[in-house]
């Protein structure tokens, strides 16, 4: 194709939820109470953990990072969904897209290594309970911490730069509501294997070695609630990792159905549904999953706003 006039895609269209213009207002006010709620709910959680001295523990200082990772992760896509819902503003520049693409394969990415981490904190505090001020210092969750974010941005670097270096020509309409990975593969117009290649391998490097990491820190957890006598320590065991464990299944389930097969974004999108799932409902469920479940958590709620006292 070198030798042809070929005509480069420099915008896309993001075709969104064709509706009826109604309909557009209507799914602007619900994706719009979505996205309040979840930048409300996870403002809450951090500044409860900051204001409460009985939650600065590894776990919520995990979670509170978590739930800063959540409020970058919708306001990377919601925004630019409801702009074309009330607006209709449906085209996004090549440079946007990539933008939104990196941010969001990014933050995605840290999620993975982050939750491995937690799970890597519970099976400390099941398995070596008596070490675990020791092993689980300040030191070492902010090297965690740290390693999430570096591996998920920098994977998402060269994912997104090999992705970029491809020529999109033809058709650069899009029939999803994000910048994904999967609808951009059908538009490139010259040789996309090695950006294929390389895409599919590091994404199995940064999804299953923290999904390995994250079974077997949980494998073990089960193991060691096994062996202890009683059912009461059974019970208290178990209700610390149940929360995690659930968020860990929510999410990979999630992630699992949307990417192990990208061509599946078809005409009538049935995708984006799973997408909206994964991007929208998630993000809610994952906090109201830690903190419904967590008694000293509520306990510091309900301290923190005024509504009771943490018994001493």
């Amino acid at each position: 194709m070198r030798g042809e006039n070929v005509t480069r895609v420099s915008a896309f269209i993001l075709v969104g939820f064709p509706t009826a213009p109604g309909l557009q207002y209507v799914l602007f006010l619900l994706f719009l109470v979505m996205y309040l709620f979840v930048l409300v709910e996870n403002l809450a959680i951090i500044l409860t953990i900051w204001s409460s001295n009985s939650l600065h523990r590894p776990m919520y200082y995990f979670l509170g990072i978590m739930s800063t990772l959540e409020i970058w992760y919708v306001s990377v896509t919601i925004p630019k969904m409801l702009d074309g819902f009330l607006l209709q503003q449906k085209c996004i520049s090549f440079t946007g897209y990539m933008t939104q693409l990196y941010f969001f394969s990014s933050l995605v990415c840290t999620e993975c290594v982050l939750l491995a981490s937690m799970a890597y904190d519970r099976y400390v505090a099941i398995c070596h309970p008596l070490r675990y001020a020791v092993i689980m210092s300040t030191g070492l969750c902010v090297q965690l911490v740290g390693f999430s974010f570096a591996s998920g941005f920098t994977i998402s670097m060269i994912k997104v730069y090999f992705i970029s270096s491809a020529t999109f020509c033809g058709s650069n309409i899009l029939n999803h509501f994000f910048c994904d990975i999967s609808p951009i593969l059908k538009l490139a117009c010259t040789d996309f294997s090695t950006a294929e290649l390389v895409d599919f391998i590091l994404a199995f490097v940064i999804l299953v070695f923290p999904l390995v990491a994250t079974v077997l820190s949980y494998a073990h957890i089960v193991l060691a609630i096994l062996h202890i006598p009683s059912a009461t320590g059974h019970w208290r065991a178990f209700s610390t990792c149940a929360s995690p464990l659930t968020v860990v299944t929510v999410f990979y389930t999630a992630l699992i159905f949307m990417y192990v097969r990208p061509q599946a974004i078809d005409s009538w999108s049935s995708n984006k549904l799973i997408s909206v799932l994964y991007t929208v409902l998630t993000p809610i469920l994952n906090h109201l999953i830690y903190c419904l479940r967590n008694k000293e958590f509520k306990e510091a709620w309900r301290k923190a706003v005024g509504l009771g006292q943490t018994p001493l």
